[in-house]
């Protein structure tokens, strides 16, 4: 998300995009992942609908012959649902569809992944590793205390026992 940090420094828009936490690791909301993955996935599938309906109108046995037929088709095969009423037969086009399945599995999958996230509850586990490490430091720094007091009161100890001998 680099081009996120130069189009838009410190804009209240960002705010809402992500947080950082105490170790400056950004954690982006999940409505602004799934925006994204969406848009990504559609103007996929409407940019590369224009050499789809090229390639595929007029070739012999084609039956997508719109843009709308070409989009629906990818769609379809983005989803994986591919219902088989719209299909390529030239070797183009089913390269374009081909791509579009490949992609469409990625994005579907992580827009799914997100529902699922959302829905059940999953636990970050990158944030709750992240809290395990501050306890740990937290404990690591309680215990230095401790043996700083403790090696305090052995020596206060041995200095009266020096004193009593």
């Amino acid at each position: 998300m680099i081009i996120l940090d130069v189009l838009m420094p410190k804009s209240a828009l960002k705010k809402k995009i992500y947080r950082t936490d105490e170790f400056e690791v950004k954690n982006y909301s999940m409505t602004f992942l799934m925006v994204v993955a969406i848009a990504i996935l559609y103007s996929s599938i409407a940019i590369l609908s224009v050499p789809l309906v090229w390639l595929e109108s007029g070739a012999t046995g084609a039956n997508i012959q719109t843009y709308h037929d070409a989009f629906w088709t990818l769609q379809m095969s983005a989803s994986t649902i591919g219902f088989g009423d719209y299909y390529p037969v030239t070797l183009g086009g089913r390269s374009i569809v081909a791509v579009m399945f490949y992609v469409g599995v990625g994005i579907v999958g992580f827009i799914g992944a997100q529902i699922a996230d959302r829905v059940l509850g999953f636990a970050d586990t990158n944030v709750k590793n992240r809290e395990l490490r501050k306890q740990n430091e937290d404990i690591l720094e309680h215990n230095k205390i401790l043996e700083q007091k403790l090696d305090a009161l052995l020596k206060a100890v041995e200095a009266r026992s020096a004193n009593q001998a």
